[in-house]
């Protein structure tokens, strides 16, 4: 087995190859004058089972191109096997033609990395799980909901209410209040254009709680924050944010600080979380998570385990 990381979240993947007790592989990442990208493996890999760990975060159209690279050149260089290691899977909102003369750009996303060559795929808590039925090979959906639901129960909040930010995430959100034993709220969401959003009222009770909220992502933060605000007008407690992956696009940082969350905990999935500007925002390891998986694949074991 060996582990190699692409350019977008180096840390991570230093992190997971401490879990498993060994070092990253060497290669050689870098750009020609024009822009192109160019990857070398810097080391005999013929026959062995390699991972690539990349997160296709901003620069999305980068780091994905930088990706199929990798994945290409570890099959000509006669790879066993090639498990693309995504903790953040860019293109997933576009999961559907939600109008008319729309890419389905999270399919085309898993047929260039199929064609680049990769065996395997895993990721954690993508956008909507029906992607990976676009795949003709292995996809290994893991979720931080178990470290971020640990976290919370180390929070000691009290009384709490599990609040879906909008309805897509109402299937998540029920089924982490049902772990946690709580109630489940809500919110009902417009969203006038990309990247904006409007709360418009609260499905459940919230008064006097302490309101928590499961989402798979936060990009400009538009969505929480509403949702925040709503739920402080309606008597809602510590309002609190747990997220998977934390892009902390444009405006998210100042929306965050300005709006009435007190705690956005995200994992690092994507690197320069925003942590380091905003107070407000913490962040939670997932490498253990990730090289349990790498483990248990290249062992031929069952990862069942990692989803409950």
């Amino acid at each position: 087995m060996r582990i190699f990381s692409g350019s977008s979240n180096a840390s991570l993947a230093k992190e997971i190859a401490a879990y498993l007790n060994t070092t990253l592989g060497a290669i050689e990442i870098k750009r020609f004058s024009d822009g192109e990208q160019y990857v070398r493996f810097l080391e005999n890999i013929r026959g062995r089972d390699v991972f690539l760990v990349q997160s296709t975060s901003n620069p999305v159209s980068e780091n994905l191109m930088e990706l199929l690279i990798m994945i290409d050149a570890a099959k000509r260089a006669s790879a066993a096997r090639i498990t693309a290691v995504i903790p953040y899977y860019g293109y997933a909102r576009q999961d559907r033609k939600a109008a008319s003369r729309e890419p389905i750009t999270a399919k085309l996303t898993a047929d260039l990395l199929e064609t680049a060559g990769a065996d395997r795929i895993i990721t954690m808590d993508l956008h909507s799980g029906q992607i990976q039925g676009f795949f003709n090979m292995p996809v290994d959906n893991l979720t931080a909901n178990i470290k971020l639901m640990e976290k919370i129960k180390e929070m000691k909040l009290g009384e709490i209410v599990v609040v879906a930010p909008d309805a897509g995430s109402a299937k998540n959100s029920t089924k982490v209040a049902n772990k946690l034993g709580v109630d489940v709220a809500i919110i009902n969401k417009a969203r006038p254009k990309h990247g904006e959003a409007k709360a418009l009222n609260i499905i459940g009770d919230v008064k006097g709680k302490n309101c928590v909220m499961f989402d798979d992502m936060i990009d400009t933060a538009g969505t929480i924050c509403a949702a925040a605000d709503i739920l402080s007008e309606e008597g809602g407690k510590k309002i609190i944010v747990c997220a998977s992956h934390g892009l902390f696009s444009g405006p998210a940082v100042e929306r965050i600080e300005k709006c009435a969350i007190d705690q956005v905990i995200v994992t690092d999935t994507v690197p320069g979380n925003g942590a380091r500007k905003c107070k407000k925002i913490s962040v939670l390891g997932v490498s253990d998570l990730f090289g349990e998986a790498i483990k248990r694949i290249h062992n031929n074991e069952s990862i069942t385990a990692l989803f409950e």
